[in-house]
């Protein structure tokens, strides 16, 4: 999935770049992202603990959040532990991005929540 400001790189130039500069810690989150299917999402904290970084999902939130231009990975997919899109200190939109992507993939947002009983992602173990 792309990022709002796509720069001129490909999608595998992005990725490759991200993932030999990106801290390891990191790119156990990003690779734990890569998993989550269209029309699933999971927490900050499933993604943690998916990424054996248990009780830490605002590091979740902070890789996330550096994500470079042009990056495929599904950052959209990820709520908080409330089913709810998380705020963010910029004005830019992106939260109302990620509405949008969400549903554009068949999830539903009902009064701007989603029904992790239906939607959240539960991976085979």
């Amino acid at each position: 999935m792309k990022r709002i400001n796509e720069g001129a790189w490909s999608t595998r130039e992005a990725h490759n770049s991200l993932m030999s500069s990106a801290p390891d810690t990191y790119r156990r989150i990003y690779a734990a992202a890569q998993r989550i299917p269209p029309g699933r999402v999971a927490t900050y904290g499933q993604l943690a603990g998916l990424a054996g970084l248990p009780r830490h999902a605002r590091l979740v939130g902070y890789a996330l959040h550096v994500l470079p231009p042009g990056s495929d990975v599904p950052w959209h997919r990820v709520v908080n532990a409330k089913g709810r899109v998380s705020p963010r200190a910029n004005a830019l939109g992106h939260e109302d991005l990620q509405k949008q992507l969400l549903r554009r993939e068949g999830v539903r947002l009902t009064a701007d929540t989603i029904a992790l009983a239906r939607f959240q992602w539960r991976p085979r173990r």
